[in-house]
Formats: C-alpha cells, structure tokens, sequence
C-alpha cells in the first residue's frame, strides 16, 4: 500500500527516506515540497535525484481530494466541498477578514457529538479524517487563492469533533505550525471542542495552540438539552479542566456561547455564566444562532444579545459578538453537512 508522506511526522518522513536507501535530509526536502511549495507531482521536485523520484511514484502518493464545488458568499466568504478518495464529502470555509484570511477546516467527515443546533450532526458520523486529508484542505485552498502569504490562521471549527480524532488531529497541527511544515503561528491556530475532558488535557501536554471551548449554556440541565456531550462530560468537571489548562503568558481560552431565543438568552443565564467562569482567564464569543433547513429554534434578537453582552462586561470579561459569515450558503457556524445542500435563503 502506497504511503501518503502528508501522513507522516518529520522524523517519520526521515525514516522513510532512509528506508529507500537514501540519506536524512532528503526526507526534509520532501515536507519542503509538499508543506511549503505545495507541489501537485513527484516530477516537481525538481532537486531530488531520479531514483528518488522514482521511488517516490512507485511507493507514495499525494493525495488530492477533489474540489467538487466552490460557493462564494455575499460578504465574500467561499465554502468549499472536497470529496475524499473513498467519496465522503467535507467542507471547508475561508473567511476573508480586514487584513488576512482566516481557514475553518473540518477534522471528520460529520460528527457523532449530537448537537441540537448543528447540521453537522443531523448525518451523524462517517468517519476521521487521516492527517494528510485535513492538511490538504489548507493545501487546496492555499493553492486557490492569489495571496496565499494571506491565509495566516487555521481554525478547527468545521465538521467533526477535533478530539474525537485526536492522534491525527494533533500530528496535522505539528505538520501545520512546524517550521519544516506548512510554518503557521501556533498563536493563529485555534482548537474548538464541546469539551472531551480527557482530551483537553493531553492537549495542554501535547501541543501549544489556542482552545476554545463550545459551550452554550450555564447550566447542566440546558446544556446537556443543547449538547450530549455534557451527560457525560458535566460543566463542573470541564470547568475544572479548563482552569487546570496550561496557558502560555497573556493567551485566554474562548468560550463560545451561541445564543438561542428563549433557551440560553436570559438575563439570569448572563449571571451563571459570569459565575462559572470565575477564576478563568477567559473570553466569551457570542454568536447568535444560525439557521438551517429543520431547525426548530431561533436566534436571539440583537437587543437580548447586546444586553446579554453587557452584563459580562460589566463583571469584567472581555465578550465579543461574532458576526456570522457566510450564512447565505450554509458556511456559517453549525451550518456545515458535507453535502450539496449549499443555498438557504435568509430571513
């Protein structure tokens, strides 16, 4: 079976270039044409020996997933639909911010997690993604894009459960920040979780990236309404791991609280939730709901959400309305399926 080097750590790439007969440093040239100049062919490594080359086509691969669709959002957001090799489908979503894109890619091919305001879940889980099949999504939509110097954060939001996935999860961050890889910031790569806490604290240990954690509610009963996950993950204990997280100097975690009409939106839940976050360095995300097709509930008016806003302001936290991106093609938060449902006409 052909191996896919995109798979591989630095040191495995090493290994295998020495497997062939051939000296270390060639497997650094190897991540150097396939991490950074992206490289579409064996034949384009252009400083690598012909027996090396010739190896390389008999013994690997680089796997492409193929662009089936490209839709382009009003506000200029661009989701696109890959489809692997074995024909599961995922999406991925660039965002154009003032000054740089930010890239939320998926690290499943749907999830099992069950969240009641996420498309995502309604196809449930088909399967993880390999490390090479979530880098290639950044490869790809790098290639895509006239100023790829632009595309400088990476967020983990898109379909799946990023610790869920966790060993290929963690070896594709190495391959995406390491300065013999693709040599993102760590700073600019955020990890978001509904919150596996055994996972959260390997992460702590095993990599330096920033986590935010999708919350949604202050309370065990309306949490674990919106949210599985929190049966057995309860908020005392994922509290409890998120101020056990080690944080480098002036970093803080993300909480993301998605604000759902007369479910999470009240006043009294601002309150719990400035409570239960206490002690945490920590900023709040707040995203009004976005809909789909089915969904039985509605986003928070921007009145609620304002003053919901300025109750944590008022004790001190730093809460930041995000403004949702691409809804008009189904590429907004929650909105992703990894099918051709692609266009939803807005209230």
């Amino acid at each position: 079976m052909k191996v896919d080097l995109i798979d591989l750590s630095a040191s495995e790439t090493e290994q295998w270039a020495v497997s062939q007969g051939f000296e270390p440093y060639r497997g650094r040239q190897i991540r150097h044409w396939l991490l950074e100049r992206l490289v579409r062919s064996f034949d384009d490594m252009t400083n690598l020996p012909k027996t090396l080359r010739m190896a390389l086509k008999e013994k690997a691969i680089i796997n492409h997933p193929e662009v089936v669709k490209i839709l382009v959002s009003e506000d200029g957001t661009r989701k696109y639909l890959f489809r692997l090799l074995d024909g599961n489908l995922i999406e991925s979503v660039l965002i154009p911010e003032r000054d740089h894109y930010t890239l939320c890619i998926s690290s499943q091919s749907g999830c099992a997690m069950g969240c009641r305001f996420c498309l995502t879940a309604r196809g449930g889980l088909k399967r993880n993604l390999t490390p090479a099949e979530i880098i290639e999504q950044v490869i790809c939509v790098r290639r895509s894009i006239d100023t790829q110097a632009r595309l400088t954060n990476i967020v983990l939001m898109g379909m799946g459960e990023p610790l869920a996935n966790y060993d290929a999860v963690v070896k594709a961050i190495m391959n995406l920040v390491g300065e013999d890889g693709m040599n993102f910031s760590h700073r600019k790569v955020t990890l978001s979780t509904c919150g596996i806490i055994p996972k959260i604290k390997h992460m702590g240990r095993d990599i330096t990236v920033n986590l935010a954690i999708s919350l949604n509610a202050a309370d065990d009963e309306t949490r674990s309404f919106l949210m599985p996950v929190n049966r057995k993950y309860p908020l005392k204990f994922l509290l409890s791991a998120c101020r056990d997280f080690s944080l480098p100097n002036r970093r803080m975690i993300t909480f993301e609280y998605i604000l759902i009409k007369g479910v999470n939106d009240h006043n009294e839940d601002a309150l719990k939730l400035v409570r239960l976050l206490s002690g945490i360095r920590a900023k709040v995300n707040l995203i009004p709901l976005n809909p789909f097709p089915g969904l039985d509930m509605s986003p928070s008016p921007m009145k609620t959400i304002l003053h919901f806003q300025e109750i944590l302001l008022k004790n001190n936290f730093t809460a930041i309305i995000r403004k949702s991106k691409g809804s008009d093609i189904l590429a907004a938060c929650g909105q992703l399926s990894g099918t051709h449902l692609h266009h939803f006409p807005l209230p």
